[in-house]
């Protein structure tokens, strides 16, 4: 090997090593970078006739296990969803009350029973009559409180979705713009590391909003599917995806009934947009809290009902009327009663009215019996209603050896497609108790889901991390190898510049 050969080859072995150490910096830099993968610098040999001249360097690669990295991609999304979820359940849950601690629709309803069993002892009290109204009142505010919790949580759901369907443009928008930059870069042969560790975050990103896969392609590009298999434009589009404004209120629904659902250029994809923050959101605006809506409106109109058929008009609308009963679907005349439900004007006025009644019944076979008002000037020691009241309003049967009419658990909603979560409540204070536990139990469900589910997470970004994340350490254990092969060649170079600068004055 000659001087030149030499020097050439030191020359190329500093170039390769300051390449090497230029990203060495850049993943220290980038080491605490949620979703960088580390960079390394590939090299080559350079042989001719069996003789080496130094050293190729290649163009930066990502250290990555791309299985890994699309587990993480999907587990995101899961974690994300139920994220969402339970921020909304424990919203609601906040309002519920607990079972068994007064607070809640089962101890209402049973503070209004005892209310009347005072009474019942002596039904002539002012005082007893007045507690009976209060105590009414009381229940109907807390039942108006869930409902508008309910009402909000729709409303930040249908919100929050469209300023999501915006955040999914702009990073598909993101992911196109890299792609097409990774693929001009493939194709010349240029470096694409940078690009893709920047693609990836926005994949994460997008992972947050909707359960999606990708599948890279050879010529740098991505094809990005939801979980159900629809794919997601990521060229030629600015905003593929949009979501119509809309009232949540309790009659609104989707699809038909004043709701949008999300469109892709167009087309409703709704039922494909699951998973993440996106998917979450929908469940609750379409599903979850109008079950809910549905299940307080059901309470509400029959404690109303069962009350009015002993003869006692005590909760009526916010006009003072009764709502009408029978569909379809089964609750279209007292959608959304819940929110509107009080104690009857006439009631308030006149307290006695709880021991006296409001209405003649004629009495039915299937229902409740007959029962006539105490008049003005009847007895004030009247007992008849207050019995009813007891015994049935409150109770299983409407009267003796004849049930009530069940709650309806089918058809229920504006559009009459949710069905209950529950069912076989046979009394008012047992179909209260049901739905403030089983709001509780999805609630604490899905907080113990999210935390298992957060473990799993927690787990795959630490194997991620172990094969991708950058490794200080290990960064600087390269640098001080670098470092020393540098004075290597730099030694070689000095070496060969005392041989020229000897050769040189040899020939003078």
């Amino acid at each position: 090997m000659n001087l030149t050969s030499a020097l050439s080859i030191a020359t190329g072995g500093i170039a390769n090593i300051n390449t090497q150490l230029a990203l060495i910096s850049q993943n220290v830099a980038n080491a605490g970078t949620a979703g960088y993968a580390t960079e390394v610098s590939t090299q080559s040999s350079i042989v001719g006739d069996g003789v080496g001249f130094g050293v190729r360097t290649g163009v930066a690669q990502r250290q990555i296990d791309q299985a890994l990295t699309d587990s993480l991609t999907v587990q995101n999304a899961t974690v994300s969803n139920l994220a969402t979820t339970q921020t909304a359940l424990q919203a609601i849950d906040s309002v519920l009350g607990t079972v068994g601690d007064g607070n809640d629709l089962g101890s209402l309803v049973g503070a209004l029973q005892d209310s009347f069993s005072t009474l019942l002892t002596d039904p002539g009290s002012q005082a007893a009559q007045s507690a009976v109204v209060s105590a009414a009142g009381t229940l109907a505010g807390d039942i108006n409180t869930l409902s508008a919790s309910l009402t909000q949580q729709r409303t930040t759901a249908q919100q929050t979705l469209q300023s999501e369907v915006d955040t999914l443009n702009q990073t598909l928008g993101t992911i196109g713009q890299l792609s097409d930059k990774i693929m001009a870069a493939t194709a010349v042969g240029h470096a694409t590391a940078d690009l893709e560790n920047q693609r990836d975050a926005a994949v994460q990103t997008l992972s947050s909003l909707v359960g999606v896969k990708t599948i890279q392609q050879a010529n740098g590009d991505l094809l990005v599917y939801t979980s159900s298999g629809t794919q997601l434009p990521i060229h030629g589009t600015s905003a593929p995806f949009s979501i119509a404004g809309g009232s949540t209120q309790p009659a609104s629904y989707y699809p038909g009934g004043g709701l949008s659902g999300i469109l892709l250029n167009g087309q409703d994809v709704t039922a494909g947009m699951t998973g993440g923050e996106i998917g979450a959101n929908l469940a609750l605006r379409d599903q979850t809290i109008p079950t809910a809506q549905a299940e307080l409106d059901e309470f509400s109109v029959n404690l109303t009902s069962r009350f009015a058929a002993q003869g006692l008009t005590l909760f009526t609308d916010g006009s003072g009327s009764v709502p009408t009963l029978g569909g379809p679907p089964v609750q279209a005349g007292y959608v959304g009663y819940a929110a509107s439900i009080q104690v009857n004007p006439a009631v308030q006025a006149q307290p006695s009215l709880v021991r006296d009644g409001t209405d003649t019944i004629a009495g039915s076979a299937t229902g409740a019996s007959a029962f006539t008002p105490n008049p003005a000037t009847g007895p004030s020691g009247f007992s008849t209603l207050i019995s009813r009241v007891l015994s049935y309003a409150l109770g299983s049967d409407a009267q003796a050896g004849v049930p009530q009419p069940g709650f309806n658990t089918t058809g229920l909603g504006p559009g009459g497609t949710l069905t209950a979560q529950f069912s076989g409540a046979a009394t008012l204070a047992s179909y209260a108790s049901g739905i403030t536990s089983t709001l509780s139990a999805q609630s604490n469900t899905v907080t113990s889901q999210l935390s298992t589910e957060q473990s799993v997470q927690t787990a795959l970004q630490n194997q991620v991390a172990s094969v991708s994340g950058v490794n200080v350490d290990t960064e600087m254990s390269k640098m001080i190898t670098l470092q020393n092969a540098y004075s290597a060649n730099a030694r070689v170079i000095t070496v060969a510049q005392s041989m020229f600068n000897t050769i040189l004055q040899a020939t003078e």
